[in-house]
């Protein structure tokens, strides 16, 4: 079932998410309703506070369009980051409204810990695109949002913008 996605500026996505107690038929079904709905919506990655729910989860895909669907599910994550700092540019979220999208600083790589589906411990190292997107991704699970990362300005000019857009849509 494809999920309502939860909007900036919706406090839910300010607030740190708890750690998921179990995996149990509940999770299963809420994983599966979020890789529908990220796939939908075209998106490569969706944590749970995102649909409104708030759980140390999310769900990614990073294959390109050439590439056989890569699904990774990642419960209870912890994340290191390492490498250089790169630019993620022209970075979205299905959260932000108005297809904002921003260059953000994040680290070339990540090693990601967590639990599968299944119940079992695994570790991944990630790189380049992959480790961006798992970054994204688990700073939801934070409360923090990519545009918590811009300039002051930015965020400014956009919350204005947005401020705007809701004004009209609500009087509509």
């Amino acid at each position: 079932m494809k999920l309502d996605i939860v909007a900036y500026p919706d406090p839910r996505l300010t607030r740190t998410c708890e750690a998921v107690a179990a995996v149990n038929d509940e999770i299963r079904t809420l994983v599966a309703d979020m890789f529908e709905t990220m796939y939908a919506l075209r998106g490569v990655g969706l944590a749970a506070p995102q649909v409104g729910r708030p759980l140390r989860l999310l769900v990614m895909d990073t294959a390109m369009q050439d590439e056989a669907p890569s699904p990774r599910v990642v419960i209870n994550p912890q994340l290191e980051l390492f490498g250089r700092e790169i630019v993620s540019e022209r970075e979205g979220c299905l959260s932000i409204p108005l297809e904002f999208r921003a260059d953000v600083v994040r680290r070339e790589e990540a090693r990601l810990a967590a639990t599968d589906l299944a119940g079992n411990s695994f570790e991944l190292e990630l790189s380049g695109f992959p480790a961006i997107v798992a970054q994204h991704e688990f700073d939801h699970l934070n409360g923090v949002l990519f545009i918590d990362h811009i300039s002051r300005l930015r965020r400014t000019l956009y919350d204005k913008r947005l401020k705007k857009w809701l004004n009209r849509s609500n009087t509509a």
